[in-house]
């Protein structure tokens, strides 16, 4: 990994990471209960911002998977794979997070709401796109195969999305990512957007170490192969 590599990788985790002990300091002191739900709401600072950063992780592992397939780039191929164990990391913490809230808000850990499914079937997408590739002789095949679960997989985000509008639900519908602008008070607004922040930089500081190594990995056996070459003749 080269030096400049490293050094954008820990400042963005580094950064990630103080940026979410803000947040916990926030939530803890300083943002005031949300009216109806008490103090329980305050998971909704880690469930939102997981939930979008798993979303993101799935957009770049789609846009990679797609350049793949056109291209079939290994650098693409690669940022898949990084970005898609993050989106399987970051999508455990918002499917852990959200049953624990609505243990407390709907007394019930889940039901099988659109957009709870949705989100579970999303996550096992991106499990089975590890599967589809561990599971194909051909390592380019397998590549392929992956790249094509991931594209069409993504394809789930936007009905996520507007399944709180489009089906009968029990889930809240959205709060900030609405036509008219956010209607969270000014304090949670800043507490979330500053959690937002914060699990953005650490997935990309994440990213870029993950995407390093795996570049490193399927490097390795060329070099492995030419230094016994050399040693041969």
């Amino acid at each position: 990994m080269s030096t400049r590599g490293r050094i954008t990788g820990l400042a963005l985790v580094t950064t990630g990471v103080a940026t979410i002990l803000l947040v916990h300091w926030m939530v803890a002191f300083w943002v005031p209960n949300e009216a109806s739900q008490g103090v329980v709401q305050r998971i909704f600072y880690i469930h939102v911002p997981a939930a979008w950063t798993t979303f993101l992780a799935v957009g770049i592992v789609a846009v990679a998977s797609a350049v793949y397939l056109w291209l079939e780039d290994e650098r693409a191929d690669a940022a898949a794979v990084a970005a898609a164990e993050g989106a399987l990391v970051f999508g455990a913490i918002m499917l852990i997070t959200g049953p624990l809230w609505a243990r407390v808000a709907w007394n019930t850990y889940w039901q099988w709401d659109p957009r709870l499914t949705l989100t579970l079937i999303l996550w096992f997408t991106y499990l089975g796109y590890f599967l589809v590739r561990g599971s194909v002789v051909d390592p380019r095949r397998g590549k392929r195969f992956a790249a094509v679960v991931a594209v069409v997989g993504s394809l789930n985000i936007p009905l996520i999305h507007v399944s709180v509008e489009w089906f009968r639900s029990i889930h809240p519908e959205p709060t900030v990512l609405k036509p008219d602008g956010p209607t969270l008070p000014s304090d949670m607004l800043a507490t979330l957007l500053t959690s937002l922040a914060g699990f953005t930089l650490l997935f990309l500081g994440l990213f870029t170490f993950r995407y390093a190594v795996e570049r490193l990995r399927r490097r390795r056996p060329a070099v492995v192969s030419g230094e016994t070459d050399e040693a041969l003749t």
